[in-house]
């Protein structure tokens, strides 16, 4: 019987794309051994292309311990999981020569693939990070530096029993981790869902006024009630403690917003271009008794169909959709498995919404949206979304 490995890698970019790096590590099964340890500082690359050169990698190191072993390949992304056990295409032009190059190193029915939560990939992740510190540094990753193996050689050998013990106990505690579904229900084997936390941001001077404030206006800061509803948002997220990355539009009120949150979870705020608000035009800053007095022919067309921008060269909400889905799969791709807080506006948030629901395009006038409320989407890897909060409000009160 042909010997086998364990090969367990990951990849991060700081930035996205950004200051990148990965890490890989060979596993013996049976005792646990960190039999080789890769790591390297890529420069600039996005997220997925640093997971999958982890992988290749991994991969690598495991053929150069034993060129004809059998590799089982334990990762965090579910994206590169699903694309590599052919579950999932691979549409990125970036991701499908990494992914030929992964299938090269073994033949393909030596390989197998499994989603792990990220607390389960700590080693890999680890050298990931070390990598890109040292890159920081002006230097490239060395084995001798890297924690990791300091840690795994100081380790004392354990029992098959205790190591279960201990990624039982690890399982149990990790964000990541769902219960098990009611029965006759459920999806197990569709793996934890990405959940989108949908935060909209706290009140700006504009608000009360019910003016449209979108992306093409003044760009307004919070105003004093609204950075108490963003402080008290940030205390009620923290105590909940499900959130694992903050990402915000990157108008002003959203960024002040997320950076309440961020502050008390001990987190970076991540920009996304695609979350901004609708470009409203010529009515910007304007109330809707306003628009409906200085341009009421084409309110009434806007309100009629999706496919109208307001006057002035201002956004229709098909454009906006068209971009907010864009976002919505960069996310996803990005944050598999994991909770998310995403600070944006009233229009994406509906949009997402919406769009989880399937419902048409008019339901955007259905829903209120209060500012600094909470709403939550999560998705399933077999791309169905189910939604599970809208408009809480229950931290302002």
């Amino acid at each position: 019987m042909p010997r086998t490995l364990i090969v367990e890698a990951d990849g991060g970019s700081r930035g996205n794309p950004g200051p990148a790096g990965y890490g890989a590590v060979v596993l013996d099964p049976e005792t646990g051994e960190a039999l080789a340890e890769v790591a390297e500082f890529l420069g600039t690359a996005t997220n997925n292309v640093a997971e999958y050169k982890g992988l290749v990698a991994g991969l690598r190191a495991a053929r150069a311990l034993d060129p004809e072993a059998c590799v089982h390949v334990r990762m965090d992304s579910k994206l590169v999981v699903e694309q590599m056990s052919g579950r999932w295409q691979i549409k990125h032009p970036d991701m499908k020569p990494l992914a030929a190059e992964a299938r090269a190193v073994f033949p393909p029915e030596r390989v197998t693939y499994e989603w792990i939560p990220r607390a389960q990939n700590k080693h890999a992740d680890r050298l990931a990070n070390e990598a890109m510190d040292a890159g920081k540094n002006g230097k490239q990753w060395e084995p001798r530096d890297s924690r990791a193996a300091l840690d795994t050689a100081a380790a004392p050998a354990r029992s098959a029993a205790a190591r279960a013990a201990d990624e039982a106990a690890e399982a149990a505690e990790a964000p990541e981790v769902a219960e098990a579904p009611a029965p006759g229900w459920g999806a197990p084997d569709l793996g934890v869902p990405a959940t989108l936390v949908l935060l909209r941001h706290g009140e700006t001077a504009l608000t009360p006024q019910k003016r449209f404030s979108g992306s093409g206006g003044t760009d307004p800061e919070l105003s004093p009630a609204g950075r108490r509803q963003a402080e008290a948002a940030a205390v009620s997220l923290a105590a909940r403690g499900t959130i694992q990355a903050v990402v915000s539009s990157p108008l002003r009120r959203c960024r002040e917003t997320a950076e309440a949150v961020a502050a008390r979870l001990g987190l970076e705020v991540r920009l996304e271009e695609g979350l901004r608000e609708t470009d409203f035009g010529a009515w910007e800053g304007l109330t809707f008794a306003e628009v409906r007095e200085r341009f009421p022919d084409d309110l009434d067309a806007w309100l009629a169909s999706a496919a109208v921008a307001p006057t002035g060269g201002g956004e229709s909400f098909e454009a906006v959709a068209r971009r907010v889905a864009v976002a919505r799969d960069k996310l996803l791709a990005r944050y598999t498995g994991r909770t998310v807080l995403v600070v944006t506006h009233v229009t994406p948030i509906k949009t997402l919404v919406r769009l989880a629901l399937g419902a048409p395009p008019e339901s955007l006038f259905r829903m209120e949206l209060s500012a600094a409320s909470l709403s939550a989407v999560a998705y399933y890897a077999d791309g169905n979304a189910s939604l599970r909060l809208l408009n809480d409000t229950s931290h302002l009160r």
